[in-house]
């Protein structure tokens, strides 16, 4: 299976430019999976403290547009998440976008930071605490949306779910990559499953000072396959998962608790 993570411009002209190439990597390498960061589509919300019910639905609208653009990458699976209202609530919602059978919503992100830059909890509510797998014809998914990462107990249960891919959206500043890269290598271990993650190009020039440091980590002893950067913003790459399988009846996967 062939997966492609990525940094990509947060700024609106920016994103346009690099979604092109992007696109091109895509198409080129014949990638099965592409994940987004998270919140991809509309300049970073949440870099403010105050709420603005206008900016929100403008947010979600523009993320809806590019729902529609998410063919153009010809990928069997584009993951990523975005901005929703429903039921009234305001919520960051995981999804699945499935070249055959269309929009899948997976997620709701449960775990919110608020604090200088990242302002989530003021913009939108938690959702339900349900950390659930999704089965696709290519893997068996789970999903820990940046923050969630930290919250190792959920890992765990998505190696009891038979979790081939755990994916993980985030949008996080330049002074924290390694710090993300050990979250990730652990939550592969613990989940027995290659770990994934995408996120906001440090090229980009507004606003926060983004990280970038998309990667690729497999699931046995949790080594780094891959991690993107400025000079190389796109990362595919081949993975067996097999070996992922594999994993989950070694250590520590197959103690219980």
């Amino acid at each position: 299976m062939k997966i492609t993570v990525c940094e990509i411009g947060n700024g609106t002209d920016m994103l346009e430019q690099e979604w092109r190439k992007l696109v091109r990597h895509v198409r080129s390498a014949g990638s099965d999976l592409v994940l987004l960061p998270e919140m991809p589509f509309y300049p970073w919300i949440a870099a403010t403290r105050k709420a603005d019910r206008v900016i929100w639905q403008a947010s979600v609208e523009m993320h809806a547009r590019w729902m529609s653009r998410l063919i153009e990458l010809e990928a069997p699976l584009v993951i990523s998440s975005r901005p929703v209202i429903s039921g009234g609530r305001n919520l960051n919602e995981g999804f699945v976008m499935d070249r055959v059978t269309g929009y899948k919503a997976v997620h709701h992100k449960y775990y919110l930071p608020d604090e200088k830059g990242w302002w989530e909890a003021s913009w939108y509510e938690r959702g339900e605490k349900n950390f659930t797998a999704i089965q696709t014809d290519q893997a068996k998914i789970g999903f820990l949306i940046c923050t969630e990462l930290w919250f190792g107990v959920h890992a765990r249960e998505y190696a009891a779910q038979g979790i081939d891919l755990l994916v993980c959206p985030r949008a996080t500043g330049m002074t924290s990559t390694d710090k993300w890269i050990a979250g990730g290598r652990t939550a592969a271990v613990m989940s027995g499953a290659y770990c994934l993650s995408s996120n906001f190009s440090h090229r980009d020039g507004e606003g926060l000072k983004w990280g970038g440091g998309g990667w690729i980590i497999e699931p046995e002893e949790g080594q780094v396959l891959g991690v993107t950067s400025g000079d190389h913003p796109f990362l595919t790459l081949e993975i067996d998962l097999s070996i992922a399988e594999a994993a989950k009846k070694t250590y520590p996967r197959y103690v219980s608790d």
